[in-house]
C-alpha cells in the first residue's frame, strides 16, 4: 500500500510527501507482477525510486565534505605576523597557553631592568597589552565561524503518534538542510571574507598599539627632561630669592629689585609644580601603553630625548604607498568584496530561502509500513526576496562609497602628515643649530663677563631666565619630532581607525541575513 500526506508544514513552509515502493522482500509484501518497461507507472516508480537516491547520496556527500572544514595551526595568526612585521618591525605575541603567557612576561621583565627605548617600549606593549590579547581573541571566534560555514547544519528528527478507535498511527522522518548544501560554498566564501578582514583587523590593532606606545614613550621622556630642567631653574630661583633677601637686609639693594627676585622664584615655583604633574601623567600614559602593572611599575626612563636625524625622511611615491599599504584601506577593501559576495548569496536565495528533504516511515495498525521521502521548502506567495535582495545592493553600494571615501582620506591623512613631519623637523633643527647654540655662547659670554668683574651674579641670573623659553622650546620640538615621525610611519601602514558606523556598514553579516546563511 503507498500512503501520500498532504499535511502542511509549520508556516509558511509546504510539506511535500512522495511515496516510493517499499522493498519487494519486506514482511507481508508479495512482489507485484513485472509490468512492461514502457509503461507510465513503472516510469513513475523509477523516477521516486532515483530521486531518492540522488537525495541520499547528497546527504553523504554534505557529511564527507562537513567533515574537511577544521581549524588552521595557528588560527590565522601567521598572516597577522607578517602584516605587522612589514609595517613596525616587530613581531605580535598571540598567547594562547599558559606557557606562552609566562614567557611572554619573563621577556618583558627582562626589557625593564634596563632603561627603556623607544624599540623596547614597542616589545613590551606587543608582549604585555592585555586589549591585544583580546582583540587577537577576535581570529578565533572568526575562525570558528568560517568553520562553521563548511560544515552543514544537523539534520532534524520529526516523529508523531496518533492514536484512537483501537487504532495506532505512528509518523517518523528525518530532514536534511539542502539549501544549506547548495548555498554552502557562497557561504563560506562570506565567511572567509570575514576572517580575513578579523585578520586585517588584528594587524591594524598592533601597528596602532605599537604607535600609541612609541607616543607615550617620546611624551613621557620629554616632560621627565623638562622636569628636570624646570628643578634646575628651581633652585637657581631659591638661591637668587635668598641672595636678594640677604643683601635688602644689608641696605644694599633696593625693594623693587628683592622682589623681582621674589616673583621669579614663585614663578619658578609653579613651573616646577606644573613639570611635575607633566611628568607623572606622561609616566601613567605609557604605563596605560604598555600594559604595566605590579613591579612592571619601577620601569626606568632616559634622561633625555633621542638625538635630531642629520637628515629628514623623504618617502617617495607617499600616496600610492599608502594606497597599496595602508591596513584601512585594505580592510575596506575587502569589506567591499565580502559584501559582494553576500549579495550574490542574497540574489541566489531570493525565491527559494528553507529547502530541506529527508527520508520518512509511516506505520498505522493492521497495515505495513510506508516509506517515502519529504521535502520542505518555503512558498515565495507574500515576499518574492525583492526586499531583501534591494536592501542588500543598497549595503553594497554603502561599502562601495566608503570605500572610495576611506581612499581619499588616506590620500590626504598622508599629505597631511608628512607636513607636519617636515615642519616639525625643521623647527627642531632650527632650535638645534640656531636657538640653542646662540643661548650658549650668550651664556659663555655673560659668565666671562661675570669672571671679569663686569656684571653682578644678578646680571648672570637674569641671562638664565632668558634661557629657559629657548631651553622648553628646544625639548618640545624634539618631541614632536618624534612623534610626527610616528604618525608619519602610521599614516603610511595603518591609517585612522574605521568608525562604528562604517564597521557595522561593512559587516556582510548585514546582507546575508537569509536562513541558508543563518544555517551556518
Amino acid at each position: 500500500m503507498h500512503h501520500c500526506d498532504h499535511r502542511l508544514a509549520t508556516a509558511p513552509a509546504l510539506a511535500l510527501l512522495v511515496p516510493v515502493p517499499r522493498h519487494p522482500h519486506a514482511a507481508g509484501h508479495r512482489p507485484a507482477p513485472r509490468e512492461p518497461a514502457t509503461t507510465p507507472a513503472r516510469c513513475r516508480r523509477d523516477g521516486r525510486a532515483g530521486a531518492a537516491f540522488r537525495l541520499t547520496t547528497a546527504a553523504l556527500a554534505a557529511l564527507a565534505l562537513a567533515g574537511c572544514a577544521s581549524f588552521s595551526q595557528d588560527g590565522g595568526f601567521g598572516t597577522v605576523d607578517q602584516l605587522a612585521h612589514e609595517r613596525i618591525g616587530h613581531s605580535p605575541s598571540y598567547q594562547r597557553t599558559a606557557q606562552q603567557a609566562d614567557a611572554a612576561r619573563e621577556r618583558v621583565a627582562e626589557i625593564l631592568k634596563q632603561p627603556l627605548s623607544a624599540d623596547n617600549a614597542v616589545e613590551v606593549a606587543l608582549l604585555n597589552k592585555r586589549e591585544l590579547q583580546a582583540r587577537y581573541a577576535e581570529l578565533g571566534i572568526a575562525e570558528a565561524d568560517l568553520v562553521r560555514a563548511g560544515r552543514l547544519a544537523n539534520p532534524s528528527f520529526r516523529f508523531g503518534r496518533l492514536a484512537g478507535n483501537g487504532a495506532l498511527e505512528i509518523d517518523r522522518s528525518v530532514l536534511f538542510d539542502v539549501l544549506g548544501l547548495f548555498t554552502m560554498p557562497l557561504a563560506r566564501q562570506v565567511e572567509q571574507g570575514r576572517f580575513e578582514q578579523a585578520q586585517l583587523q588584528a594587524a591594524y590593532d598592533t601597528v596602532d598599539a605599537a604607535a600609541a606606545a612609541r607616543t607615550a614613550f617620546f611624551e613621557a621622556v620629554a616632560a621627565r627632561q623638562l622636569l628636570g630642567y624646570h628643578g634646575q631653574v628651581l633652585q637657581a630661583a631659591e638661591a637668587s630669592d635668598e641672595l636678594a633677601r640677604r643683601m635688602v637686609a644689608a641696605g644694599n639693594f633696593s625693594r623693587l629689585d628683592q622682589m623681582r627676585e621674589q616673583s621669579f622664584h614663585a614663578d619658578a615655583t609653579a613651573q616646577f609644580a606644573r613639570a611635575r604633574q607633566q611628568a607623572l601623567a606622561a609616566r601613567e600614559q605609557l604605563v596605560r601603553a604598555l600594559g604595566l602593572s605590579g613591579e612592571q611599575l619601577d620601569f626606568r626612563l632616559p634622561e633625555r630625548l633621542p638625538d635630531l636625524p642629520s637628515a629628514a625622511t623623504e618617502p617617495r611615491d607617499a600616496e600610492q604607498t599608502a594606497m597599496e599599504r595602508r591596513l584601512d584601506v585594505l580592510m575596506a577593501r575587502r569589506a567591499t568584496e565580502a559584501t559582494a559576495r553576500a549579495l550574490g548569496l542574497t540574489r541566489a536565495t531570493r525565491f527559494v530561502n528553507v529547502l530541506h528533504a529527508g527520508y520518512q516511515n509511516k506505520s498505522a495498525s493492521g497495515e505495513a509500513r510506508s516509506n517515502g521521502y519529504e521535502i520542505e521548502l518555503e512558498l515565495p506567495l507574500f515576499d518574492f526576496g525583492s526586499a531583501r535582495t534591494a536592501r542588500a545592493e543598497a549595503i553594497y553600494m554603502q561599502a562601495l562609497n566608503r570605500t572610495e571615501a576611506v581612499a581619499v582620506n588616506a590620500r590626504s591623512q598622508v599629505r597631511e602628515s608628512y607636513a607636519a613631519y617636515r615642519s616639525a623637523y625643521d623647527l627642531a633643527r632650527h632650535y638645534r643649530d640656531e636657538v640653542v647654540p646662540l643661548r650658549r655662547r650668550i651664556s659663555e659670554e655673560n659668565l666671562l663677563r661675570y669672571n671679569g668683574m663686569l656684571v653682578s651674579v644678578f646680571d648672570l641670573l637674569a641671562d638664565s631666565k632668558d634661557q629657559i623659553a629657548g631651553v622648553v622650546g628646544a625639548v618640545e620640538s624634539l618631541r614632536d619630532y618624534w612623534i610626527a615621525e610616528t604618525r608619519l610611519q602610521t599614516a603610511l601602514a595603518a591609517g585612522a581607525p574605521p568608525t562604528a558606523a562604517s564597521a557595522a556598514a561593512a559587516d556582510p553579516a548585514r546582507i546575508a541575513d537569509n536562513g541558508a546563511l543563518a544555517a551556518h
